[in-house]
């Protein structure tokens, strides 16, 4: 069976993949479609490294071929062959499409099930990625969508067809309180999601896509130099929005949800979390909040907290809103839209964005 180059293709039709390389290998990076069956587990991988650089390749072979016997040998091939009768038009692929994969073929052919692995396997495929997304960021193809904390940018890009969602591939709102309670995935995994998002919608619409504003990082995840370098020569949208309403969606999206999670996972702390979370927030911007507004923050959240547990009300919480927006965000912004605020197409609310995009 030829292997797979067309590694497009691949990843426009979500292709299933088997990841053969180790699991300390898969943990680094991988693709939205994979799921890692490894062919040795991490103990095996290094003790066959150990021995190739020791005694040579045929060496290593050998001891492959010993650890991975009998029984493991038996699971292992039974883990791949279901997930081909699940999928079969799955692929596989190990770190260069070299031996591993090889091999891997080679036992499943022996029970007459065939499967194509990828030629120059994850390091091919990555570098492909890696290259789509360098390439249409030099394309610039992409409008930023701006707007102020709270203005409900996020909800514009999940309308919007023709758009990637920076945030949702990273599992975070790119604020001090953006934390989701999802893991966030690792580098070379938000980067290879966003290339296959980018990769798509560039498939499907040609025009350029709809990318939320954002600063170099989104929670621990960093965005590509290039692309931040990019945005500041990009076309904008300004999205507008009332201030009472940006500070009712904080209120929801950050404080409220959080609270909600925690009334899920602990009830009985959920009060406590909540306190934590947000006071761990304000400490990582206290630098740039100042002392006076800091020690103002925390105080309003003492009473906060209290007229919640006693009266179930959020109104103390818009008071700590206000503050950061005024006095923090909002500033902030300003600023750094001035730096690009030639740039800016359109101007309007939600729908009228929506609007105006649906006409072009």
């Amino acid at each position: 069976m030829q292997p797979i180059t067309d590694f497009k293709q691949l990843f426009l039709s979500d292709t299933p993949m088997i990841d053969v390389r180790a699991p300390v290998e898969f943990d680094k990076g991988a693709f939205p479609s994979s799921i890692n069956a490894p062919l040795m587990n991490n103990e095996e991988r290094e003790a066959v490294g150990t021995c190739y650089k020791k005694s040579g390749s045929d060496a290593a072979i050998k001891l492959g071929h010993q650890l991975v016997n009998g029984d493991i040998k038996n699971q292992r091939l039974q883990q791949w062959e279901n997930f081909t009768k699940q999928h079969p038009d799955a692929c596989m692929y190990c770190f260069r499409g070299g031996l591993r994969s090889q091999i891997t073929q080679q036992w499943l052919n022996e029970k007459r099930i065939e499967i194509p692995y990828v030629e120059g396997g994850y390091k091919a495929m990555r570098t492909y990625l890696l290259d789509q997304l360098h390439l249409r960021t030099d394309e610039g193809q992409f409008i930023v969508l701006s707007g102020k904390t709270g203005s409900g940018k996020t909800e514009v890009i999940n309308e919007w067809p023709n758009s990637i969602d920076l945030e949702g591939l990273a599992n975070h709102r790119g604020s001090a309180f953006g934390k989701t309670f999802v893991a966030q995935p690792a580098q070379i995994n938000f980067e290879n999601a966003w290339s296959v998002a980018w990769l798509k919608r560039n498939h499907v619409d040609n025009s350029p896509v709809l990318i939320e504003d954002e600063s170099h990082l989104i929670g621990r995840v960093v965005i590509l130099p290039e692309y931040i370098a990019a945005t500041k020569f990009a076309n904008n949208i300004l999205l507008e929005a009332p201030y009472e309403e940006r500070i009712a969606r904080i209120r929801r999206d950050y404080f409220m949800d959080a609270f909600e999670h925690y009334q899920k996972s602990d009830p009985a702390t959920a009060y406590d979390l909540l306190d934590g979370f947000i006071r761990d927030a304000i400490l990582r911007i206290k630098k740039r909040l100042g002392g006076e507004r800091f020690t103002l923050i925390n105080a309003i959240l003492d009473s906060a907290i209290i007229v919640l547990k006693n009266q179930n009300q959020w109104s103390g919480f818009d008071d700590i809103i206000n503050i950061l927006l005024s006095k923090y965000y909002d500033p902030i912004y300003e600023y750094q839209y001035q730096q690009k605020a030639e740039k800016t197409i359109f101007k309007g609310t939600h729908a009228e964005i929506i609007q105006w995009l649906a006409s072009k």
